[in-house]
């Protein structure tokens, strides 16, 4: 059995909302300059206006975008270790919120009635898995919102099959046009219950761009949506182009007979995921 303060889990998630809020993903970075090359006229301009101020941000450790975005927290926690000192959450929100402050980063989190700022980007949405071993895995994924409010969630019949979910992921990217500042990402839940798949579409942004699952089925589906998706000519910033989508990627979970959800989160091309095992 080990023995971890939440001071520590604290300070890892400080440490990687700092470096998420400035820094691109080598995997994101990789595919835009990749859609850069693909792209001529207005769309290549948009590109290399991205990643000109990604080098930027970079530089001058400043924000990456403007919206520094929800804290979402994904914490995997070892069976075998024991936390001791504050409370988790506690834990959590007081990396987000020095974090926060430290990075000048924009605090973005109101109450949803009164509209009233929390004032430090707090509470973090929080998701813990219980896992085996002694390790404790962090993943800070901050969420800006232009992208997360394209965002949707179908409860498909099970009739309506793969093309059914492959129709979904493509529509709700038609939908969303410009707005979400495309080349977008496209995180996907299959399955599970209704708030099970909005998760595991969250979860699909924390994996690195371009990467396929491990199951040929559900890759299959990663594949064609993204083809699908790329012969819409939205185009980076939605000036037309070979790249809407610089990558598809779906988590999948069983779920009941009678169901078939399908959850689509969309991510702009800033994608910010840092990830540290304890």
């Amino acid at each position: 059995m080990r023995t971890l303060n939440t001071k520590e889990i604290s300070d890892c998630v400080y440490r990687l909302a700092r470096k998420a809020g400035v820094t691109l993903t080598p995997a994101c970075h990789a595919a835009l300059e990749s859609a850069a090359a693909q792209e001529t006229g207005a769309a290549r301009f948009a590109l290399e206006t991205v990643l000109e101020n990604e080098r930027t941000a970079a530089r001058e450790q400043m924000p990456v975008c403007q919206d520094t975005g929800m804290a979402v927290v994904l914490i995997e926690l070892g069976q075998d270790v024991r936390l001791t000192g504050a409370p988790l959450k506690e834990a959590v929100d007081d990396g987000v919120r020095r974090a926060y402050a430290d990075g000048c980063f924009r605090k973005s989190i109101c109450d949803p009635l009164t509209r009233e700022n929390t004032g430090d980007n707090t509470p973090a949405h929080l998701h813990l898995d219980m896992v085996a071993g002694e390790n404790v895995r962090v993943t800070f994924l901050p969420k800006g919102f232009g992208s997360e409010n394209m965002s949707r969630l179908v409860m498909l019949t099970p009739s309506q099959g793969r093309k059914g979910i492959v129709d979904t992921i493509v529509e709700t990217v038609k939908i969303a046009g410009s707005r979400p500042c495309p080349p977008v990402c496209v995180g996907v839940g299959i399955g599970g219950a209704f708030d099970g798949c909005a998760f595991l579409a969250k979860k699909a942004l924390t994996r690195d761009v371009g990467s396929a699952n491990p199951r040929e089925d559900v890759a299959s589906i990663e594949r064609e949506a993204l083809e699908k998706i790329n012969a819409l000519n939205i185009g980076a910033q939605g000036f037309g182009g070979k790249v809407t989508a610089l990558s598809v990627a779906c988590e999948i979970a069983p779920t009941h007979i009678a169901g078939l959800p399908v959850a689509v989160n969309i991510q702009c091309h800033c994608v910010r995921c840092e990830k540290e095992t304890l």
